[in-house]
């Protein structure tokens, strides 16, 4: 067999991989990395790939973590990679042209290793595997005295801000890249971007995974991690000056989403004359040990998928999601929430506070472009929502665009297909909206903005409709939904809080969302008498007659109460809640009609059709001070149209309504202090981001795996 593996079975008996796993010490210098490092493989696009390589190299593993406490092996691999790497940034005159390759392999097997370490043992457990010092012989690289989990963190991070992607030769200000750009456009006809642009795209999205393996940890542990040893290195000493640049960095691997190079691409060619440049890694002398890594093949349906998307963009953003997300030190604020909070446009010429290192520029537009056109991931919603919620020069910004339809009308369609999408994608959606609805510049405008056939709404056809009637329509369907279904009172509070929001600004109300308006407070309205039965009945029941006359519910005592059980008091917390609703929807209407009434038409035509619905609440105590405004313009109204006689048109309706609307006494109608809802994160948002985070990374990560009986996080059902 030697080293020639023909199938994945096979790869426990290799004698490269039995060797590192093995009893005896490797030192870096050895020649043994060499020939490990020297091969030629697609990495794996998927989980399942990682999967089937995980469960076929598991004994490996196991052996690694039994006998590097005595041989330091992974150590070793690990100080291969960096010096790699090193020559990498600073060796242009290096005669060594594998380096790029090499460290990319070696990252790739670290990355292997690290996922399997941290799945199996505490932080403090994995520390130890680094520290193991070679007795015999000074090393080479000299790192001995050095942190190597820093150092190896402070790598991948410069790895990550420092090697240009596909257009290498424009990153003028690097030598070595000069150099290097130089150097492959001498030999390769085919140019720098399809040979040296598609290993530095691998590298570049090798160490942003390996990062990402390295914080797992959290994974498997239930509690959030305020002590982590990874966060703290992180957070301080040589990786915090990196912060910014890594931030923003990821940011633009997110907005550029470039797409991965197909499968085997990015391995070089022989050169045609039969030299050695990779002494022979094409033709395959060393390539029999890893060639089976090829697991998603030219052609696979895995490539195909991988082709229409960036594995580099959607492995950026998780991984800028998981540092911002990261807990605080005791000591300094999250330095990576920090930069996300003060980012400012490429525009904005003014000066940065001398008080936040953190501060960089970025293209806002290009921003906007790709936080409109990703928005069916969860987690460029998150990261909308983050940024609108924490960065104001962001949220300013999005604010003021002309085109603001092209990011709302995302965020409704996630709304609108709310049986499709997890809760917690749908909560980030609305949260969104309620941000949004905060300004009153944007609940203006978008019944300014008129939309044209929008074929994703399949209740009605809508040909022509403003942005605010359409998003009236898609809240009150995501209420309904709620109502029937999940019967969530967070979703409900969100929801006609963003309605509250608009109500005073409604502008030209379509016919159908001034319907569905009506239409919710009569669905509301009939939920609210069949509570009120069931309480009623509920207590008569404890009372022990059906006879005996009961006291008006509205003034029920604690005394009248005292032989309900738990269950039936239920029903008297559901009709709270139902009437609490019922509030916030007469409020809405009462908004609207107190200060836009005359541009709106086809609510008070609504109001009118349906003005039976409003009488039982007429003398309501909990009702009777918002009912005077509604009740006032229903008579008024129905008392214009009862002049004008009987068989009216709706046209005719509508015209004797906005007459009736300039004649309409405003004096009259009482003053209610402006609805106004602000977003506010819960206290230790924390223990709602964290787990949320991490659920996206376990569905999401590209090529990534876990064993879900491991998962300590959260429930395989969260996800």
């Amino acid at each position: 067999m030697g080293a020639n593996s023909s199938s994945i079975s096979e790869l426990p008996e290799n004698e490269y991989l039995q060797k590192l796993s093995g009893s005896e010490p490797i030192s870096e210098n050895d020649p043994f990395w060499n020939q490990l490092l020297s091969f030629s493989f697609t990495t794996p696009t998927n989980s399942a790939d990682l999967k089937l390589l995980e469960e076929a190299t598991i004994s490996v593993c196991k052996s690694l973590v039994e006998k590097n406490p005595r041989t330091g092996n992974l150590g070793s691999l690990i100080k291969v990679f960096l010096s790699r790497t090193k020559e990498l940034k600073i060796s242009a005159e290096c005669q060594n042209h594998l380096f790029i390759w090499q460290a990319h392999n070696a990252l790739f097997i670290i990355c292997c290793l690290l996922k399997v370490f941290i799945s199996r043992m505490s932080e403090e457990e994995l520390q130890l595997h680094f520290t193991y010092e070679e007795k015999a012989g000074p090393s080479s690289y000299g790192t001995e005295c050095e942190d190597l989990i820093e150092e190896l963190l402070c790598c991948l991070i410069q790895l990550i801000v420092e090697i240009p992607l596909l257009y290498p030769c424009q990153h003028t200000d690097s030598n070595w890249w000069k150099w290097l750009c130089s150097w492959y456009r001498g030999r390769y006809s085919g140019g720098v971007t399809s040979a040296l642009g598609d290993i530095t795209y691998s590298i570049s999205l090798e160490a942003v995974t390996t990062l990402i393996v390295f914080l797992s940890c959290q994974l498997f542990h239930k509690e959030i991690l305020r002590e982590s040893i990874i966060h703290k290195y992180l957070m301080h000493g040589r990786c915090l000056p990196y912060t910014s640049r890594l931030v923003k960095t990821l940011l633009y691997n997110f907005i550029r989403q470039e797409r991965s190079p197909p499968p085997g691409t990015h391995a070089f060619q022989q050169q045609t004359d039969g030299g050695g440049l990779l002494y022979g890694i094409a033709s395959g002398v060393a390539t029999g040990l890893w060639t089976v890594f090829t697991l998603g093949g030219v052609g696979s349906k895995a490539s195909a998928q991988l082709e229409q998307c960036s594995p580099l963009a959607s492995q950026s953003l998780l991984l800028l999601l998981v540092l911002a997300n990261l807990t605080d030190a005791p000591d300094t604020p999250n330095p990576y929430r920090q930069a996300i909070m003060s980012f400012k446009n490429t525009q904005d010429n003014t000066a940065f506070s001398s008080s936040n290192p953190h501060a960089f520029q970025i293209n806002f537009n290009s921003l906007y472009t790709a936080l409109c056109e990703q928005q069916k991931s969860d987690q460029a919603t998150l990261l909308l929502y983050m940024l609108l919620h924490q960065n104001s020069n962001v949220r300013t910004y999005v604010l003021a665009r002309t085109d603001i339809e092209n990011l709302v009308l995302p965020i409704l369609e996630i709304l609108y297909h709310v049986e499709e999408r997890n809760s917690h994608h749908v909560y980030m959606a609305l949260i969104i909206l309620l941000i949004l609805t905060e300004d009153d510049g944007f609940n203006r405008s978008i019944h300014e903005v008129i939309l044209k056939n929008i074929t994703w709404y399949a209740e009605r056809v809508l040909t022509e409709i403003s942005l605010g009637s359409l998003l009236i329509l898609v809240v009150i369907r995501t209420i309904q939904y709620n109502m029937t279904r999940t019967r969530d009172k967070y979703l409900h509070t969100n929801c006609l809080a963003a309605l509250a929001n608009m109500s005073a600004q409604f502008r030209s109300l379509h016919q159908y969302a001034a319907q569905r308006i009506i239409s919710l407070f009569s669905l509301l309205s009939k939920k609210h008498n069949k509570v009120l039965e069931q309480a009623t009945q509920s207590l008569r029941g404890s009372l022990g007659s059906n006879d005996s006359p009961l006291p008006d519910y509205r003034f029920w005592e604690m005394s009248d109460c005292l032989h309900v059980s738990e269950t039936k008091l239920r029903h008297a917390q559901d009709l709270n809640v139902i009437e609490e609703v019922i509030r916030m929807m007469l409020e809405i209407i009462n908004s609207c009609l107190t200060n836009s009434l005359h541009h709106n038409p086809n609510l008070v035509y609504a109001l009118l059709y349906k003005r039976d619905l409003f009488e039982q609440f007429r003398t309501h105590p909990s009702f009777q001070d918002i009912m005077q405004n509604i009740d006032l313009v229903i008579s008024f109204f129905s008392s214009r149209l009862e002049q004008a006689g009987a068989e009216l048109s709706v046209e005719r309706v509508l015209e004797i309504i906005k007459q009736g609307a300039v004649a309409l006494p405003k004096d009259r109608l009482r003053k209610f202090p402006e609805l106004k809802f602000k977003y506010v994160e819960e206290e230790q948002p924390e223990e709602f981001f964290i787990p949320y985070v991490w659920s996206l990374v376990y569905n999401s990560a590209v090529a990534l795996y876990w064993n879900p009986r491991d998962i300590q996080l959260f429930t395989m059902d969260s996800g």
